[in-house]
């Protein structure tokens, strides 16, 4: 499969102190990967260089087929770039920044109408970028990111911000780039966003990779799957902790947790062991860790606390 994007022992440090430690990356065509990190992990850094808005001090990139070093402006002409701020003009309106960008990229001008209608700024084009929402103003950003049809997009926290409309907005678009044949580097502090997105993931932390993989891949890797049962009656729930003396009750809901691997033998196994005492459960259902759990697993912060 064609690489989009190749690092190798990326390093970069601002004096003494060292941001990214000997970073290796490959990033398929055509996927979503996203890079995850506390902040001052050096997810920022990370794409400043792999954009070429910041120079390595040490290893080699290559992004769409060039490298870095000595073919920046290749590099340039190959991606776009949403930073963590909107990069808009308030006294401009929307369909002026829009076409200020079109006309810098040489691009064509019909293009405007059609990202104004996929961003759902139609009504707000011809008004001041100084009075849009938030909201508006990363949609407009985007929006100006897509001129000149990328093969190479990267986001840095781009829904940041965003309501949940705007964001599931947002998501819809990137999964089109993707189907386009587009590749995307997405850098977010919403888990739930990388989980639902990205094709493959890294968790950087201290300026080194501590983990990669696809999220089910990565999820795997944290103990915690487990079957959740819950019963009609407090007495079910009492028979059921005696038979299943691994397991963890929570009295209220009338729940039982009983540790696990998900799978269909263990499942069976579980069901055969209730049916053999005539225990029945109201609800079955089986619970695995999310990438939360994996985030706290890999650099013993919660993605909460790493903010």
């Amino acid at each position: 499969m064609t690489t989009a994007i190749e690092v190798s022992g990326l390093r970069k440090a601002y004096g003494d102190k060292v941001v990214l430690d000997g970073i290796d990356l490959d990033v398929r065509a055509g996927s979503i990967f996203s890079l995850l990190g506390p902040n001052g992990a050096g997810k920022t850094t990370t794409v400043n260089v792999l954009t070429t808005l910041a120079e390595a001090d040490g290893g080699t990139v290559r992004v769409a087929g060039h490298d870095i070093a000595t073919d920046a402006g290749a590099v340039r002409a190959a991606i776009g770039v949403t930073g963590q701020f909107a990069a808009v003009d308030d006294l401009l309106t929307g369909q002026e920044n829009l076409r200020l960008v079109v006309d810098l990229k040489r691009a064509d001008r019909r293009v405007v109408a059609e990202l104004l209608e996929r961003f759902d700024l139609v009504e707000s084009a011809r008004e001041p970028v100084s009075t849009y929402s938030g909201g508006m103003r990363r949609k407009l950003d985007l929006a100006m990111t897509l001129v000149g049809a990328p093969r190479v997009v990267f986001l840095d926290e781009p829904t940041t911000g965003l309501d949940p409309r705007s964001r599931r907005t947002t998501w819809s678009v990137i999964r089109d780039l993707v189907a386009d044949g587009v590749t995307v580097f997405l850098t977010t502090q919403y888990l739930e966003e990388a989980d639902r997105l990205a094709d493959r993931v890294a968790v950087l932390d201290r300026g080194r990779l501590v983990a990669q993989g696809t999220p089910d891949e990565l999820k795997r890797r944290v103990p915690g799957t487990h079957v959740r049962l819950r019963f009609a009656t407090a007495a079910e729930l009492d028979a059921a902790a005696r038979v299943l003396t691994d397991s963890a009750r929570d009295d209220e809901p009338l729940v039982l947790r009983v540790p696990g691997d998900g799978g269909t033998r263990s499942l069976r196994a579980l069901l055969d062991r209730l049916d053999e005492y005539s225990i029945g459960a109201e609800e079955l259902s089986v619970r695995t860790p999310d990438l939360d759990d994996v985030f706290l697993a890999l650099t013993g912060r919660t993605p909460e606390v790493a903010r």
